[in-house]
Order: structure tokens, then sequence, then C-alpha cells
């Protein structure tokens, strides 16, 4: 059985608001949903900085 390349095995994260990417050197951060706490809310360096809207899929709760 052949191993996959690195590219296969890791799977990145996905800003919750601008839907980029996020690598493992920025300063994104991963936290519960504040009102269902059931999502995982994915926020990159900038939308963090800039204080960009993010929307659970799950619940529709809105924050910065």
């Amino acid at each position: 059985m052949s191993r996959p390349d690195a590219a296969q095995e890791v799977a990145l994260p996905i800003c919750t608001s601008c839907r980029t990417p996020i690598i493992l050197v920025e300063k994104g951060t991963k936290f519960l949903c504040p009102k269902c706490g059931v999502i995982v809310i994915w926020r990159c360096a900038r939308c963090r900085k800039t204080g960009t809207n993010y929307r659970c899929p799950n619940c529709g709760f809105e924050g910065p």
C-alpha cells in the first residue's frame, strides 16, 4: 500500500468569513459557535484583524 504525499494528508481549515484556506503558520483561530456550540468557526488573521463578520451555518448566528 503506498503512502499519500503530504499535500493529500493535510486538509487546511477554511476561514468561515472569507472562505480562504488558513495556512498553519498564520495566526488564525478556531472556536465553537457562541450560540449553538455545534459548529467550529475558523477565522483567518486578516478577518480577525479587520473584524469581518462570520455566520454560523448551523444556527445563523452572526458575529464580528
